[in-house]
C-alpha cells in the first residue's frame, strides 16, 4: 500500500488539483483563488462587480442632505456664541397612587418609561424674569440670558404647547415642566 507522504503520489494529488482549476476557469465561474491567496472575501458565491451610478433621491440636485436626516434643533445650535451654558438637571415625575405601591396593579415601576412628565431645572444666577428667552419644540429646549444659552435635545417627546415654567428668584433657578408625550404601550395606557 502506498504512503500518501510519498512524492508520486503528491505530485499526482497535485497535478489532479491543477487540472480541476483550469477545468473551473474554462466554464466562467469567476477567479479562482490559490489556496495561499485566500482571504474570507473569497468565500461564497463570487459577487458580480457592478459599475455604480448614484441615483439622486431629491427633487432638487442641489441640496446636501434631506430635511429628514437633519436632527431636529440644529436650526438653534451656534457654535460661535460666547455665552457660556448654565448647570440643569433633568428630573422625572410620575403619577403614583395607593394600587401601585400596594399592590403593583397599573405595571409601573420606577423607571423613566413609567414617567408622564419632565422637570428640567435650570440654574440662572443673577438672571432676571423677564430677560429669559424660551423655546420648546418636541424635542428640543432653548433657553437663551444675556449671559446664559443652553440648547438641550431632550429624551423624550414633550407636549410643547403644553408646558409650565416658574422662575425661582430666591434659588435663582428656572423650572420647565413638560407633559411626556409617548405611544401608548402596556405601560403607559392610560
Amino acid at each position: 500500500m502506498d504512503s500518501v507522504s510519498s512524492g508520486s503520489s503528491l505530485q499526482f494529488l497535485a497535478k489532479l488539483l491543477h487540472d480541476a482549476q483550469e477545468e473551473d476557469d474554462d466554464e466562467e465561474h469567476g477567479p479562482h483563488c490559490s489556496v495561499s491567496a485566500m482571504t474570507p472575501g473569497s468565500i461564497g458565491p463570487v459577487k458580480k462587480e457592478t459599475t455604480g451610478t448614484f441615483q439622486v433621491k431629491s427633487e432638487n440636485r442641489k441640496t446636501i442632505w434631506n430635511t429628514e436626516e437633519v436632527p431636529e434643533g440644529s436650526e438653534f445650535d451656534d457654535t460661535w456664541d460666547p455665552r457660556e451654558q448654565p448647570e440643569y438637571q433633568i428630573l422625572f415625575k410620575q403619577c403614583v397612587g395607593t394600587e401601585d405601591v400596594f399592590f403593583g396593579m397599573s405595571r409601573k415601576d420606577p423607571s423613566t418609561a413609567c414617567c408622564e412628565e419632565m422637570v428640567i431645572k435650570i440654574k440662572l444666577p443673577e438672571t432676571n424674569y423677564s430677560d429669559i428667552a424660551l423655546d420648546i419644540q418636541d424635542k428640543v429646549l432653548d433657553l437663551r440670558t444675556p449671559k446664559k444659552k443652553l440648547l438641550l435635545h431632550l429624551p423624550y417627546h414633550v407636549d410643547s404647547k403644553n408646558g409650565k415654567a416658574c422662575f425661582l428668584s430666591e434659588e435663582e433657578t428656572l423650572e420647565v415642566t413638560l407633559r411626556v408625550s409617548r405611544k401608548f404601550d402596556f405601560i403607559n395606557f392610560a
